[in-house]
């Protein structure tokens, strides 16, 4: 497929997705959900790409919204539709079954902060700004937003950001857990994909049993969580690559993962 609003590149195991509408600041309009949905239904299946870093073109805004144009075009029953096509992008990216590292190289608002929440890690840049301001338009946050945020940063801070509409800087968004990392921005890139690189040095089946156990057991209860974690790892103890994990440890060298 070629792509009209998004680049696609892969380099030695990672998947690079650069949303590329920066004259609209990257603002996420029905093609270019569209177009995410198919690159990353095509990384899912793809073996080759261990690792994701989504980011946005030029240095001004990962992605500042969704398409207000088409927004206040909808009446409630085309509303739910749309919501419902771009829940089911960020499900499918907090899914994937392989990290999403989002590199957030600027405005990160409305629709751009939901989709860095559902990434599996979030790096910004110092100059990145993160916010929810759908209420300043009469409406609310529609893809994630207001379940997403709460469950990453607590549910006094979601209320504040989502409530007032106002957007918190980088410091601010490390600071309150929203993002793990922040960069200067001319390194933002190299830094994001050193962290893909070490991920990709572990267990890819353990990285993905992780991920299913962390997602999963945040909406159960401790007990059912447990669970989840016990029956994950006793299946990875089955494993080629758990094996020879272990092994490598004993033997005091680096393992040789096979995916298996």
């Amino acid at each position: 497929m070629q792509y009209q609003t998004i680049i696609y590149q892969e380099k030695d195991g990672i998947g690079f997705v650069t949303i590329n509408r920066p004259k609209k600041l990257n603002a996420l309009n029905t093609e270019c959900i569209n177009e995410l949905f198919d690159v990353f239904e095509n990384i899912k299946n793809n073996e080759a790409v261990r690792v994701v870093i989504i980011t946005g073109a030029g240095d001004k805004a990962f992605v500042a919204g969704a398409d207000v144009e088409e927004l206040s075009q909808l009446n409630q029953h085309t509303g739910k539709a749309k919501m419902h096509r771009g829940q089911g992008l960020f499900n499918l990216i907090e899914n994937l079954g392989k990290p999403v590292i989002a590199a957030v190289n600027g405005f990160a608002l409305g629709g751009g902060c939901e989709l860095a929440l559902a990434c599996t890690i979030r790096l910004c840049a110092a100059n990145a700004k993160f916010g929810q301001p759908e209420v300043n338009l009469g409406i609310i946050p529609g893809y994630g937003g207001t379940q997403r945020l709460g469950r990453l940063v607590g549910k006094g801070r979601a209320m504040e950001m989502i409530l007032t509409g106002e957007a918190i800087d980088a410091s601010e968004a490390y600071r309150i857990g929203l993002v793990n990392k922040v960069y200067p921005q001319e390194q933002l890139l190299t830094e994001t994909e050193n962290v893909a690189r070490k991920i990709m040095t572990r267990g890819p089946l353990a990285v993905k049993a992780a991920m299913e156990s962390i997602n999963r057991g945040m909406e159960m209860t401790l007990a059912e969580g447990l669970n989840l974690e016990a029956n994950l790892f006793a299946l990875l103890c089955e494993t080629g690559d758990g094996k020879e994990g272990m092994k490598a440890f004993l033997e005091k060298r680096p393992p040789q993962f096979h995916n298996q």
